[in-house]
C-alpha cells in the first residue's frame, strides 16, 4: 500500500468511534442474528460465528495488517477452528474498512465452492455500504446455510460447539 493510502487508512481507523459496532449492531440486532445462526445450524452440522470490529489499532494499521490477516487472528482467538469436524466458519466484519472476510476451517473450505464464500462476502459488503448491516448478515448466513446443508448433515443430538451469539471484538 502506498504511504498516502496507509495514512488515509490510519486516519479512517483512528476516527472510527470505538462504539460503532455496538451502535450498528444493537442488542435486538444481535438477538436476531443469533436466532438465525441457531436456526441455520439445526439444518446442518457446521458451525457459524459472526465477529464485528469497529476499527483496528494504529499499530496494526502501521504494521500493514489487512482485514484478512485480522480475520485469521480472530478465527484463532475465538477458536472457530476447534470443532470436531473441522467445519467452523467465521464471518468477520471490519467496519472502518467496509471489509468482510469469511474464514472457513479446512473441512468447510474443502467442501464448499469458493463462489459461495465470495457471494456471501459480496452480499454482506454491499449491505454494509448501504448501512443495512443486519439484513446483510442475515442474507450471508442464508447463503452459507444453503451450502453447508449439502456438505454437512445435521449431527445427532444437535451439539453446538461454538456460541451462536455474534461478538464485537
Amino acid at each position: 500500500m502506498e504511504p498516502s493510502g496507509r495514512f488515509m487508512r490510519l486516519l479512517r481507523h483512528c476516527l472510527t468511534p470505538d462504539g460503532l459496532a455496538a451502535r450498528r449492531f444493537p442488542a435486538g440486532t444481535m438477538d436476531r442474528i443469533e436466532a438465525r445462526v441457531t436456526l441455520a445450524e439445526r439444518s446442518h452440522g457446521a458451525e457459524i460465528r459472526i465477529a464485528i470490529e469497529s476499527a483496528l489499532s494504529p499499530s496494526a494499521i502501521l504494521a500493514g495488517q489487512s482485514p484478512r490477516e485480522r480475520a485469521l487472528e480472530v478465527f484463532g482467538g475465538l477458536r472457530v477452528w476447534d470443532t470436531e469436524a473441522n467445519n467452523g466458519v467465521l464471518v468477520y466484519l471490519l467496519l472502518a474498512d467496509h471489509a468482510v472476510e469469511i474464514i472457513a476451517d479446512r473441512a468447510a473450505f474443502g467442501r464448499i465452492d469458493a463462489r459461495v464464500w465470495t457471494d456471501a462476502c459480496a452480499v454482506l459488503a454491499e449491505a454494509c455500504r448501504e448501512r443495512r448491516e443486519e439484513e446483510g448478515v442475515l442474507a450471508a448466513i442464508d447463503l452459507l446455510d444453503e451450502a453447508l446443508v449439502a456438505a454437512f448433515p445435521p449431527r445427532p443430538g444437535g451439539v453446538d460447539e461454538i456460541p451462536n451469539r455474534p461478538i464485537v471484538v
